[in-house]
């Protein structure tokens, strides 16, 4: 059975930046299209980012031009990093394949305060 674990978050202060990490267990890794989710609080988890298996990014409006995210097939690894971060930015961040896997990861918490 597939494994997601994400790692990375923490507190960070507006206009800072963090660059998160996922593992996914699995034989066909390179062959995923890839994402990551965030879920506000109080709100939905919801789609941010996708990386196709050719390595084209895809991103939500709200973290265009902020948000980069990346693979390393090597290794099994989808990255996501952001900058200039604003406090909306705040929550539990989420991998997973697309279409998704049953079982999601624990998440990792981001939180963007002074």
């Amino acid at each position: 059975q597939e494994q997601l674990v994400e790692s990375g978050g923490g507190l960070v202060q507006p206009g800072g930046s963090f660059k998160l990490s996922c593992a996914v267990s699995g034989n066909d890794f390179s062959t995923y299209f890839m994402g990551w989710y965030r879920r506000a609080p109080g709100k939905q988890r919801w789609w941010i980012a996708t990386i196709t298996a050719d390595n084209q990014p895809a991103y939500v409006n709200s973290v265009k031009g902020r948000a980069t995210i990346s693979r390393d097939n090597a290794k099994n690894m989808v990255y996501l990093q952001m900058n200039n971060l604003k406090p909306e930015d705040t929550g539990v961040y989420y991998c997973n394949r697309i279409p998704a896997f049953v079982s999601w990861g624990q998440g990792t918490q981001v939180t963007v305060s002074s």
